[in-house]
């Protein structure tokens, strides 16, 4: 096993204690925009444990998580709400070869639209990460598009998220479902159902929305 696969490995069992995986990677190139660090390395997974008594448990957690494993890695860590805020969505899409659902949810070919990017880890040299198959976008095989028929005021368009709407909608008297069950048009999604976000954890990110 090589140095570089060596630590690959190391740092999925490391990340694995925070419920966390590795979701690819990817060496920054100097002809783009110049990158937060010289080299990259990209980390997800599900939405994780939530400490009580915080302002912002989710991010106070994630940070914490990522902090660890970065300075066990000797890596810099980042994270998609630090600003200046950083292209993590196109970050992904270059680690995994993902592209956006209608929603704007990048779609992953196993987890569906249920996943999410917790952090990233920044290293100071370049990586060598597995060569990467083709990637299925399973969006292109969906005639029905049931995520863009759920939704009670059409939120999703050919345009974008009208935001407006939708935050309307779930603090409004008729929003009692999205707020307790979360998004409508993401839950209509027939793909990656067995990986959806319990209730709870749905309920907890609408409330966060609303705030």
């Amino acid at each position: 096993m090589s140095e570089d696969e060596s630590l690959l490995a190391d740092m999925a069992a490391g990340l694995a204690g925070y419920g966390l995986i590795p979701r690819g990677g990817f060496n920054f190139d100097a002809r783009e925009d110049p990158p937060p660090g010289p080299r990259g390395r990209l980390s997800g997974g599900g939405p994780g444990a939530r400490p009580a008594g915080l302002a912002n448990p989710l991010d106070t957690w994630s940070r914490e998580a990522i902090a660890a494993a970065a300075k066990r890695f000797g890596a810099r860590p980042v994270g998609p709400n630090d600003k200046p805020f950083l292209p993590f969505q196109r970050w992904a899409m270059r680690a995994e070869g993902l592209k956006p659902s209608p929603l704007g949810i990048l779609m992953h070919p196993e987890y569906g639209l249920w996943h999410a990017y917790r952090g990233a880890l920044l290293f100071d040299r370049e990586l060598s990460f597995p060569q990467r198959g083709d990637v299925v976008h399973l969006c292109d095989a969906c005639v029905e598009n049931p995520c863009l028929k759920a939704c009670p005021v059409d939120a999703y368009t050919g345009n974008g998220f009208v935001y407006q709407a939708c935050l309307g909608h779930v603090r409004g008297p008729d929003g009692e479902a999205c707020r307790t069950l979360g998004c409508l048009d993401r839950n209509a999604c027939p793909y990656g159902a067995e990986f959806r976000y319990p209730a709870e954890v749905q309920a907890f990110h609408m409330k966060s929305f609303m705030r």
